[in-house]
């Protein structure tokens, strides 16, 4: 039902597109729509003409995958409290704020 559907359709195709030119000198007559029609007509019987064959052969085969390339992670940062220092500006013992990457 789905193929003869197919099949009327790209017949009212073809013959819209004959009928809605006029002919130029140049022009094949329709050959191109004929060889859409005759190569739509034939796939059904090609298709049952071809014998059914097994995947058990392919699914014996085995190929080792490619590699793949991943980029590395990104470094994990953290902030914390670097060791004392003596700040002479303001003269007091701190504690910079420093910022470690694994």
């Amino acid at each position: 039902m789905r193929k003869a559907l197919i099949v009327a359709a790209a017949a009212a195709i073809a013959v819209a597109g004959t009928l809605s030119e006029p002919a130029r000198a140049g022009d094949r007559g329709g050959a191109v729509a004929a060889g859409v029609l005759g190569g739509l007509a034939l796939a059904p019987s090609s298709a049952r003409l071809r014998p059914n064959r097994a995947i058990t052969a392919a699914a014996a085969y085995y190929a080792e995958p490619e590699p793949v390339y991943v980029a590395p992670p990104a470094p994990r940062c953290y902030w914390t409290r670097g060791e004392p220092v003596w700040d002479g500006y303001r003269g007091m013992w701190v504690r910079p704020r420093l910022q470690v990457c694994d």
